[in-house]
């Protein structure tokens, strides 16, 4: 499908990846952009529709979900990175909390939007993974689960949603340029803008998924021997 005279709404839209998601959606055409945020007056790209949203509220979602009933593509972009793993002394509290935003969020955004995309036709829905769904390290290990749970999420509502015409995307990319990895100043870093770029990309053409930078690419292709080439090293 054509993001052009689309419908979209983006989960924390309000800045990092998901600013340039709404920006780039609506310069690409898209008749309405809404952009939810947890504050909306966070939201200050020109000609968003600012939309009170925090995916971890049910009600919230519902509200949205009524609220923006003519939506046709989906970015559930929101989500949080803890840097932590399980056997810190904080690691129960941060698997929780990145579980709690990264996948019940998620999910309940995809439960919530599913019958509204359906209504509009079938439309898209893009689900933004991470490298960490396939690969954990010290520094990302409660949110790598959480991501990993968002992956096999996204593979199961692409079947669940393929009788009504939704083109679901899942989108991995590694370090991306935002304020999330700003602490990391000495690894290769995708551009958001590239991000966003691949994946309306796959949206016009029927891609699947997404894989945004080389690290992505390499960490997917040694999959069959992650235990030898990924961890063995470390």
């Amino acid at each position: 499908m054509d993001i052009e005279g689309s419908v979209c709404l983006v989960t924390g839209g309000n800045r990092g990846l998901g600013e340039v998601f709404v920006r780039q959606l609506i310069g690409a055409g898209a008749a309405k952009v809404y952009a939810g945020a947890r504050d909306p007056s966070a939201v200050t790209v020109p000609g968003a529709h600012a939309v009170q949203l925090d995916i971890t509220d049910h009600d919230q979602v519902a509200a949205a979900a009524a609220a923006c009933g003519d939506v046709s593509v989906l970015i559930n972009n929101a989500g949080i990175m803890l840097a932590s793993n399980h056997l810190n002394p904080d690691g129960e509290q941060a698997a929780e909390r990145e579980m709690r935003t990264n996948y019940f969020g998620t999910m309940s955004m995809c439960r919530a939007f599913a019958p509204v995309l359906g209504r509009n036709g079938g439309g898209a829905l893009v689900n933004i993974l991470s490298v960490a769904s396939w690969y954990a390290s010290p520094f990302t290990g409660t949110y790598a689960s959480s991501k990993a749970a968002a992956w096999l999420l996204t593979n199961e509502v692409r079947l669940q949603l393929r009788e009504q015409g939704t083109h679901v995307v899942g989108v991995h990319a590694s370090f991306i340029d935002t304020d999330m990895s700003a602490l990391l100043t000495d690894v290769p870093k995708v551009s958001p803008q590239s991000v966003v770029e691949q994946t309306v990309r796959a949206i016009r053409e029927g891609h699947k998924e997404v894989l945004a930078d080389e690290r992505t690419r390499q960490v997917k292709a040694a999959l069959p021997r992650d235990l030898e080439l990924l961890y063995d090293p470390l």
